[in-house]
């Protein structure tokens, strides 16, 4: 199937897909299902198909839709990796086994949602949730102007947010915004009070097939940051420098950092790859999320501020606004163009099979 072909429309078509091809490798799927349905009334699921033997020292973990929308790039790439014979074979070659996991929230690829159903960003929510949660001083200022109680936002919600930038830089309002919060359950970038479904389901799937490799590669699949159709490497493994080599040894020199401010995302809160290491402690772990750009930032934003303002009112009876605006939230994250598509597979092939001779050098 040519790059363009492998895209979807839709989480149901995605997943019958994702399901086809994993038959076709020969590769048994395990479903966990979640607990909602999705929007057209089809089952939602975390699927995972694994190749290569269960007690592989080496495991590369190609993940999609953590924040659910996303998840149309994500699914893309798995099917193509599942129908490239070249890739497998040189995995198994290298001792390398790999797992893909479709679709870690169902629930906001299906409904065209970036989080939860619990409106949490999955990104945001992995905290020991005993201990104190941190605080967001900067979206506590905003959040009345970030989902502000009418959509069109008025003139003095904008106002607010240009003058935050105005004084403390435009890195700090995407900062203040994106990096996570947990006061604002209605509001952007929450990180919840309690783990979610997936985070639940995913530390479990870890549990299970990760808990036997000695080295763990990992690529989590993302969209909406960057220059449209570049797929930034972000490293994800914290302050650990000895990650970070092995991460631009792989991966090459363009390998980002949040802690350095070379990358197109803020410092987050709460990000998934806590459970990798809780998870899955024997285990050398190297990472990160492949990050492709749509539209410009400030459309990305916008488009989630109206979806989260539409959410808040479930009693808006608007039908052209309700669509445009799923239409504008979808369309912020999923690039429906031939140029786009082929661009993102081809950086998400090369990225794998970097990973797999990397684990297979460790």
């Amino acid at each position: 199937m040519d790059a363009p072909g492998c895209f979807a429309q839709s989480y149901a078509q995605a997943r019958g897909r994702f399901l086809a091809a994993a038959e076709a490798a020969g590769l048994e799927v395990h479903s966990r299902v979640h607990p909602m349905l999705g929007r057209d009334g089809e089952t939602l699921a975390l699927d995972v198909a694994r190749f290569g033997a269960p007690d592989a020292a080496a495991l590369l973990i190609v993940s999609s839709g953590c924040h659910g929308v996303e998840g149309f790039c994500g699914s893309a790439i798995q099917l193509a990796l599942l129908g490239d014979a070249g890739f497998h074979a040189a995995a198994h070659g290298a001792g390398v086994a790999v797992l893909y996991l479709h679709a870690l929230n169902p629930y906001g690829f299906s409904w065209w949602r970036r989080t939860t159903h619990e409106n949490v960003d999955l990104n945001r929510n992995f905290h020991d949730f005993r201990r104190p949660l941190p605080k967001n001083e900067g979206y506590d200022r905003l959040a009345h102007a970030i989902v502000p109680p009418t959509w069109p936002p008025p003139p003095q919600a904008q106002a607010a947010l240009a003058a935050y930038a105005a004084a403390h830089g435009e890195r700090a309002l995407q900062a203040a915004i994106t990096a996570g919060q947990h006061d604002h359950p209605d509001g952007l970038f929450y990180g919840g009070r309690d783990p979610t479904w997936s985070h639940v389901t995913l530390r479990h799937v870890l549990q299970e097939q990760a808990g036997r490799c000695r080295r763990l590669g990992w690529i989590d699949l993302h969209t909406g940051l960057g220059p449209s159709g570049h797929g930034e490497r972000i490293f994800a493994g914290g302050a650990d420098p000895a990650a970070f080599a092995r991460a631009r040894a792989w991966w090459g020199d363009g390998v980002t950092s949040t802690a350095d401010g070379t990358s197109t995302s803020a410092p987050l809160t709460g990000v998934m790859w806590v459970a990798a290491a809780e998870e899955c402690p024997q285990a050398e772990i190297t990472a990160i999320a492949l990050e492709f750009g749509t539209v410009p930032l400030a459309e990305v934003l916008d488009a989630l501020r109206a979806d989260q303002w539409l959410e808040n009112h479930p009693e808006a009876d608007d039908p052209g606004l309700r669509r445009s605006i799923k239409q504008r939230l979808r369309d912020a994250f999923y690039v429906d163009t031939d140029d786009w598509k082929r661009r993102v597979v081809e950086q998400g092939l090369e990225a794998a099979r970097q990973a797999v001779a990397g684990l297979a050098g460790s």
